[in-house]
């Protein structure tokens, strides 16, 4: 079981098999500096992801923002 700090839903294009998908609501772990966040995405791993604008590092997707959930 993770220890979850906060939810958030994702709101964009969904990206990824295993990544993030619109309108799911992530578990947060932990809240960084430099705009990153840490969620338990849909490979149900941990992975660090932009505050302001999550997306692929690869740029195959627009990405998208986080709400509160």
């Amino acid at each position: 079981m993770t220890n979850s700090i906060a939810k958030l839903r994702y709101v964009g294009e969904s990206f990824g098999v295993d990544s993030l998908t619109n309108g799911n609501i992530y578990d947060v772990l932990e809240f960084l500096p430099d705009d990153l966040v840490r969620v338990v995405d849909d490979s149900g791993e941990d992975y660090l992801y932009s505050f302001t604008n999550p997306k692929p590092i690869d740029g195959s997707s627009v990405g998208g923002r986080w709400e509160t959930a």
